[in-house]
């Protein structure tokens, strides 16, 4: 035991074994997917629990061919949307799965890990519920579906 009763032996084994856990968080958040939508479901967004997008998917029905610039405008902001909600539940999955990790130690922070988002969020400065109804609202007004 080294001076000061701490057994520097056993708390390199502690380190290590921590560091092959969250190897291991790592690998299941990338290999985990969520969901984010948007327009009612009109627009869907796939994304790894490390938050890298996988898939977009929007429905035909919110493409309205008499009016392009307006279909633009409202399909940019429903993709935003879903993309900012996937977004949104990568970060809550990384957020259990590393917090389950750290234990609950206080000032653990696992921010540093390079994961995209963090615990932090995409796009953290909007309430997307709030936005995503403004849209469909939008869409309601001009007579589309969504």
């Amino acid at each position: 035991m080294e001076p000061g009763g701490f057994d520097m032996q056993q708390i390199f084994q502690a380190a290590q074994q921590m560091q092959a856990q969250l190897m291991n968080a790592q690998q299941a958040l990338a290999d985990s997917e969520v969901t984010g939508t948007a327009g009612g479901g009109a627009v869907r967004a796939v994304v790894s629990g490390a938050g890298e997008l996988l898939d977009l998917t929007i429905d035909p029905s919110v493409i309205d061919p008499t009016d392009p610039a307006e279909t633009a405008a409202t399909v940019a902001d429903l993709v935003l949307a879903a993309v900012r909600d996937a977004g949104r539940a990568a970060a809550d999955l990384q957020q259990r799965q590393l917090g389950a990790l750290s234990g609950g130690v206080p000032g653990l922070d696992l921010s540093g890990l390079g994961l995209p988002g963090g615990a932090a969020g995409f796009g953290e400065d909007e309430d997307e519920d709030e936005y995503d109804d403004e849209v469909e609202n939008e869409n309601h007004l001009h007579g589309k579906e969504g």
